[in-house]
């Protein structure tokens, strides 16, 4: 059997956000903005059943880059209108 010498900490959003605010109680970092890097795939995560686990190495590495472009757009527009539901129509 390989022997594991690095385990990532992957974390939920909500714990991931709780050690954030550890590391630095006087954060500006929001939950919402640590989810929209998850789901925009800037930082790395993993799907685990019916949540998503995020990398918290990773999310602490790229708030330690400096990023000017922003993130990409999440939402789905087709002519002004976004979609919101399933496919039941």
């Amino acid at each position: 059997m390989a022997e594991i010498t690095y385990l990532p900490r992957m974390r939920t959003l909500d714990e991931c956000y709780r050690e954030l605010k550890e590391l630095d109680p006087n954060t500006a970092v929001s939950k919402y903005f640590v989810r929209r890097l998850a789901l925009s795939g800037a930082i790395p995560t993993v799907k685990c059943g019916c949540k998503r686990l995020i990398n918290l190495d990773g999310l602490i590495a790229y708030l330690n880059e400096p990023h000017t472009e922003p993130l990409p757009d999440t939402s789905q527009t087709v002519n002004g209108i976004r979609k919101i539901g399933g496919d039941r129509y």
